[in-house]
């Protein structure tokens, strides 16, 4: 009997603001649960297609120096973001209940930050990025899917 087949490793940038959350708060930590997504698209992408195993890039937005400072790994599929629950969390929703959740999270694991950052700049300026969503105009959501070849590439950039 064969073993069942590996399924495919899933590449993802996550943004936070450093002010907020900072790759080094999660160097810190260790583990986290990416929780306080509020928007529709990528709370699905939350519930239905990051899994354990995945790669994500950490996205320092609104910050002095915007860009990619480190990598994490995915260690915990979609479970109900507690933060919805809490009436002290701005996250709060009034309409999720515990039996029927509206928001979801995973939790994410330190695995690197990078010698350097990739900025914005960078991957506007290097035409491997061309149909990156995360670069396009308007491009305002905080998880976005990326393919393997610009996740190899943003690494060499940021340990070059």
């Amino acid at each position: 009997m064969s073993a069942p087949a590996k399924s495919k490793v899933g590449y993802w940038v996550m943004k936070s603001e450093p002010g907020e959350y900072s790759i080094d708060d999660l160097g810190r930590d260790g583990v986290i649960g990416w929780t306080g997504i509020r928007n529709y698209q990528v709370r699905n992408m939350i519930r239905d297609k990051i899994k354990v195993g995945d790669v994500a890039l950490f996205y320092h937005s609104n910050s002095k120096e915007i860009g990619i400072v480190g990598e994490m790994k995915v260690c915990r599929e979609a479970y109900p973001d507690p933060t919805q629950f809490d009436s002290k969390d701005p996250h709060f929703d009034v309409k999720a209940t515990v039996a029927k959740p509206r928001w979801f999270s995973v939790d994410v694991k330190f695995a690197n930050k990078f010698k350097k950052i990739v900025t914005l700049a960078n991957l506007k300026n290097d035409s491997t990025f061309n149909e990156l969503s995360l670069i396009e105009k308007g491009n305002r959501l905080s998880i976005t899917e990326i393919e393997k070849k610009h996740f190899e590439q943003i690494n060499r950039i940021a340990n070059f």
